[in-house]
């Protein structure tokens, strides 16, 4: 799990290997169970996970208690409930694993930490900012632009074999769509 995390970040950014080891040094490691819940709405987050293995969903609980998915990350991808992380304010996203999942935990003072230690430590902060955003913009835009079969489409290149991974009615709820919609566009896709 350290060299696969150790490669993500020199993914994005250079640094030396005893940056790498006090940054690593400072994380911790964590397996969750399936159906296990990483993070809480109604608390300040103060950890980004980074997903060694596993896929976890981001859920937001809609004022009638309906749980909405709003993204799935997977194998290789930071996650967090991050918007409500960089402002230190109540997160309003459950994070829960639908498979066993291992992650390396970057708490708070370990990415503080890198800020200012690290040579390209806002850089890293950066790149992983950049990723999320684009990945929420396209999210929205991708909801509002493209039909149910499109967005049906475009979600198996985004999330490989997500159809052997997550049950079905969490997929329906990501696109937007009721789970009798998606039996329709699986079959005609055939």
């Amino acid at each position: 799990m350290t060299t696969q995390f150790r490669n993500a970040i020199l993914g994005l950014i250079h640094a030396d290997p005893q940056e790498l080891d006090q940054l690593i040094s400072l994380c911790s490691f964590k397996k969750f169970h399936k159906n296990e819940v990483l993070s809480l709405p109604g608390k300040i987050p103060q950890e980004v996970f980074f997903i060694a293995s596993g896929i976890l969903r981001v859920i937001v609980t809609d004022a009638n208690g309906i749980e909405h998915t709003i993204h799935f990350a997977s194998e290789n991808q930071f996650v967090a409930d991050y918007s409500s992380f960089l402002l230190q304010q109540p997160g309003i996203y459950t994070l829960q694993a639908l498979e066993p999942l291992e992650v390396v935990v970057m708490p708070r003072s370990a990415i503080e930490w890198g800020y200012q230690s690290m040579r390209e430590g806002d850089k890293f902060g950066r790149k992983v900012a950049e990723f999320y955003f684009i990945y929420q913009d396209n999210r929205v835009k991708n909801n509002y632009s493209r039909t149910p079969k499109e967005r049906y489409e475009l979600m198996e290149s985004i999330f490989p074999k997500i159809h052997q991974r997550v049950p079905q009615h969490m997929i329906a709820s990501y696109l937007g769509i009721t789970p009798v919609h998606l039996s329709r566009l699986k079959k005609a896709k055939g």
